[in-house]
């Protein structure tokens, strides 16, 4: 497992009982997370001292118990790279925060390429991965179906210095705007993607990870330049392991290009058990 504990703004305090206890910048949250099925006890004190905790509704969804008044949002930094964050009418907070190993290798990947390099960051949310790969010298085209993510990206852009670096943003259905790209021709040296388990584009065509991705990893190999430098495939899916996502990416993208493919789980350090909670699984392939 690859795991994430570069953070200074982050920490995730414990995790029992179906939830999770964490320090986003100066306030601390408690929210579900169905991979905790363990009840270890919560003998940390700052589970009874939560600024915000979410409460699931047993009729579906659920509202946040705020214990004392805390901002709408505020913001936590990575590394060079600055975020805005805050309890959400869901239970996120608008920043995955295992993805920033992801964001690591990609800043890698592009700074060592030698070369100008175009991304394509799908299903992009609040351009954690477009701002590593912009903040890392890359040309990005940010997609997502959801304006209010898209406008939220743009402002962790801004805060993260990064507003005059050439990113594309794009409000539209990932699957389509990728097939309009390869009629216009266009190529990517890498493709991002983190697409949802299941949802609805916006014509009401139902999305469901397991029954589409293989044919949009398909649609990836016509989308991808002559000597592509990486494509990652992330996701949260329960059931959709990480070796499954790696013969998945090795059955396509894989075939048609020399490379490696590989995948592992992603995870956060528990600061009081001192094991890693694992959140997430990547597959990757990275051209040679």
């Amino acid at each position: 497992m690859r795991t994430a504990d570069g953070w200074e703004d982050y920490r995730l305090i414990d995790a029992s009982g179906g939830e999770k206890l964490e320090k986003w910048g100066d306030y601390t949250l408690s929210r579900p997370d169905p991979q905790i099925i363990w009840n270890s006890g919560k003998e940390e004190a700052l589970w009874n001292k939560a600024d915000a905790h979410y409460l699931r509704s047993s009729s579906g969804g659920g509202s946040w118990d705020f214990r004392r008044p805390i901002p709408k949002s505020w913001n936590i930094r990575y590394k060079n790279l600055k975020f805005k964050v805050g309890p959400t009418g869901f239970k996120h907070t608008g920043l995955f925060p295992e993805q920033a190993v992801n964001w690591d290798f990609m800043d890698k990947k592009i700074k060592a390429a030698g070369r100008e390099v175009s991304v394509l960051n799908l299903f992009a949310y609040t351009g954690g991965a477009t701002l590593a790969c912009a903040a890392a010298g890359a040309k990005v085209c940010h997609v997502d179906a959801a304006k209010g993510m898209v406008e939220w990206a743009r402002e962790n852009c801004e805060l993260s210095g990064l507003k005059e670096k050439p990113i594309r943003w794009i409000v539209d259905d990932c699957v389509k705007f990728m097939k309009r790209e390869i009629r216009r021709g266009k190529k990517y040296d890498a493709i991002i993607m983190d697409p949802p388990s299941y949802g609805r584009g916006p014509g009401g065509e139902i999305w469901k990870l397991e029954d589409n991705i293989y044919e949009l990893l398909k649609i990836c190999n016509d989308a991808l330049s002559e000597k592509p430098l990486f494509l990652l495939l992330n996701s949260y899916t329960t059931g959709l392991s990480a070796g499954v996502m790696e013969y998945l990416v090795g059955e396509t993208v894989g075939k048609r290009f020399e490379g490696k493919v590989w995948s592992s789980e992603i995870g956060l350090p528990v600061e009081t058990s001192g094991r890693v909670l694992p959140c997430g699984s990547t597959a990757v392939f990275e051209g040679e």
